[in-house]
């Protein structure tokens, strides 16, 4: 019997996956965690750039609200900003792992990845307000938490 491409496909996900959860643990037995958090912080680049993020994020630059505005019209994300501590809490709302290293998967055990999407929302919210923020996921699908959630801090 001959594997269809869907079936070539899946096992290649699973692969990408053990892969990837393999070299993140062995990478995280050699660094510390604040070294690990800058090295996947900085690959952030390869997902924004990809999805030209610049050019898609240009007409809310010096715009947060209207930026806030599309990430929960356009992404459902659900975003409460707290002005005067001028901190953002974004909750992705998503029911998986948007990742697009996991594929979608609710598969856990990749928690590092964290890292890189804390660096996705840094370039995101420096980009429109123009000045460098801190961002750290409270929660994550990947740690076994219900939803992924940031804590951006302006």
């Amino acid at each position: 019997m001959h594997e269809t491409e869907h079936q070539r496909d899946d096992k290649n996900k699973c692969l990408s996956h053990e892969w990837l959860a393999i070299l993140l643990n062995n990478i995280s037995d050699q660094m510390d965690e604040n070294e690990m958090r800058a090295l996947l912080k900085g690959c952030s680049a390869a997902h924004f750039n990809n999805l030209g993020m610049d050019e898609k994020l240009a007409q809310y630059k010096y715009n947060l609200k209207e930026f806030i505005s599309f990430l929960e019209s356009e992404w459902g994300w659900i975003v409460t900003h707290n002005k005067e501590e001028n901190v953002i809490v974004v909750n992705e709302n998503k029911p998986h792992c948007v990742c697009p290293l996991n594929n979608r998967s609710n598969k856990t055990g990749l928690t590092s990845l964290c890292y890189c999407s804390e660096g996705f929302a840094e370039r995101m919210f420096s980009f429109v307000i123009d000045r460098q923020i801190s961002a750290t996921v409270v929660s994550s699908i990947q740690r076994g938490d219900k939803n992924c959630i940031y804590r951006i801090v302006l």
